[in-house]
């Protein structure tokens, strides 16, 4: 048998914070808090569920000193369900996200977003129904 994927972490200054705006895009919600970390993630883990199937991890994002300094090695992708690309990267915007530029060039069909502590992640092409 393998090991499971079963959580990614993120170090962070707020926990509460980066886990509200995760919450938002991913239309996650809190599993578990405390003082320094915060879990999120689409259901409930189970040990028996986890060891039945491969299943999506959760994020945690815990309370580190340290800032970001340099452009993250490891990132998210997201891909909008409900509308286009475009537009899903302004929703992101009014949630508190930016758009960077990390070398990607012009004319990409995705969009390069930093969540508000300044991690990087991809708006990919939307997985909306064709009209």
């Amino acid at each position: 048998m393998a090991s499971r994927f079963t959580e990614l972490v993120v170090d962070c200054h707020d926990p509460e914070r980066l886990a509200a705006f995760w919450c938002e895009v991913l239309d996650f919600k809190v599993l578990e808090r405390s003082e320094d970390k915060v879990e999120i993630g689409s259901w409930e883990p189970t040990v028996e569920e986890v060891r039945a199937r491969q299943m999506p991890p959760t994020l945690v994002f815990i309370r580190v000193p340290e800032g970001k300094s340099v452009k993250n090695r490891l990132h998210l992708d997201v891909s909008p369900i409900d509308r286009s690309t475009d537009d899903e990267a302004t929703r992101l915007l009014t949630l508190g996200a930016t758009k960077v530029d990390v070398g990607q060039g012009p004319g990409r069909n995705w969009v390069v977003m930093a969540d508000p502590e300044g991690n990087e992640f991809d708006v990919l092409r939307t997985l909306a129904p064709s009209d």
